[in-house]
């Protein structure tokens, strides 16, 4: 895996995509959204 050098920017964001190993008929990420944003806010 190649080695990237990111810049750190106080308060800056991040993005990154979240994929299912099930994706049809799972509901999971609607159902847990909240879960998922309060475990990411002090990332």
């Amino acid at each position: 895996m190649p080695n990237y050098r990111r810049a750190f920017i106080p308060g800056g964001t991040w993005f990154f995509t979240v994929n299912l190993l099930q994706r049809h008929g799972n509901d999971f990420l609607v159902r847990e959204i909240d879960l998922f944003g309060t475990s990411t806010q002090s990332i």
